[in-house]
Parts: C-alpha cells; structure tokens; sequence
C-alpha cells in the first residue's frame, strides 16, 4: 500500500496529513488470471494501483473483442468511463496474470480531494495523463496501419510481449492474427 502513496506523493508532494489519511483508506485486493476487476455493465467505484500483474482494459462489439490498454506494475488505472460518470461502464478489465491491487474507493478519493489540496493535486495529473494516453491511442489507431502499430508497440512496450498472447496483441493492434503473423515474419 506504501507504493500507492509514493506514487502519488511523487506526482504531487503531500503532507502527511495527507499520507497518514490516504494510508487510512487504501484497501488490497488480488485477482487470479482470468478474472475480471471490472464487467462492462457494471459500475467502477475505485481507483487502482497495480503493485503486481498485469490488466487488459477490452470492449466486445458484435462478439470481437478489442484491447484499449493494458496495465502494468506501478501504474494507476480505473474504467475512467464508469469512475468518473459513475454509472455503468463499457469497458471491462481481465487479469492476465494473477495480480495485486491497492485501491481507493470513488467516495474515500471524493473526499480527501476536498480535504488535502495535495492529494486534488494528484489526481488531477493522473487524469491528465490518463486523458492524454486515450488520446494518443485513439490517434494511433486513426493514423496508422497495423505494421506501424506493431513496430512502436513492440519499440514501447517490448517487456509485455512474453506477458501476452498474441491474440490479444492482435486484438489491440485492431488486426487479425493472420495478419499479425504476417507482419510478424517481416524482415
């Protein structure tokens, strides 16, 4: 749990009245491979940070599933759609890996924000960087072909590589694995 207020510490410093409130309400969870932090329909009432595993955030659209993100050690995440609205999401999040969350409840986050402009401080950068993230995504996806994808995928996220099927790589690529596998055997 010390890691989730590190993380955020380096973010933004906090005082330790800040520390001390934010350690009161910090929860753990673990999760085995397969198994979902978050059912799309269903409504995101937490934030994350994954200490140890690995997430795929997806959407089914006619039965094809579709990867948005995965998550890694050290990162904050949460189903922004459903967390911020809190109301149902469509996204779901699957472990991949078993994995261990620390976590703060939507309501608990609401109300140290009001209390310690630090721990605001904080998580406004993270939604800003969350936001910035989506947007880099989306404009991958619009702008580049699947071998592009493939190419800085690989050049920033090589250490997933053996962590995930390549279904799923495919999946996120927004490509077939026939056509994976043919990128794949490029020179």
């Amino acid at each position: 749990m010390k890691d989730f207020v590190k993380f955020f510490d380096k973010i933004s410093t906090l005082t330790n009245e800040a520390i001390n409130d934010l350690n009161a309400v910090i929860s753990e969870k673990t999760f085995a491979k397969g198994n979902f932090l978050l059912q799309q329909g269903n409504t995101c009432r937490q934030l994350f940070y994954l200490q140890s595993g690995l997430f795929k955030l997806l959407f089914y659209k006619d039965d094809k599933e579709f990867i948005m993100r995965f998550f890694q050690e050290n990162s904050f995440f949460t189903g922004l759609d459903s967390y911020f609205t809190q109301t149902d999401s469509s996204y779901t999040i699957q472990a991949l890996e078993p994995t261990i969350v620390n976590f703060i409840t939507y309501a608990d986050m609401e109300h140290l924000c009001k209390k310690h402009h630090c721990i605001e401080t904080a998580f406004r950068k993270f939604v800003s960087t969350a936001s910035v993230n989506m947007m880099n995504r989306i404009s991958e996806m619009l702008e580049e072909n699947g071998t592009e994808r493939y190419n800085n995928f690989v050049r920033t996220n090589n250490s997933l590589m053996p962590r995930i099927s390549l279904g799923d790589l495919a999946a996120y690529l927004g490509i077939t694995q026939v056509s994976l596998s043919r990128i794949r055997a490029q020179p």
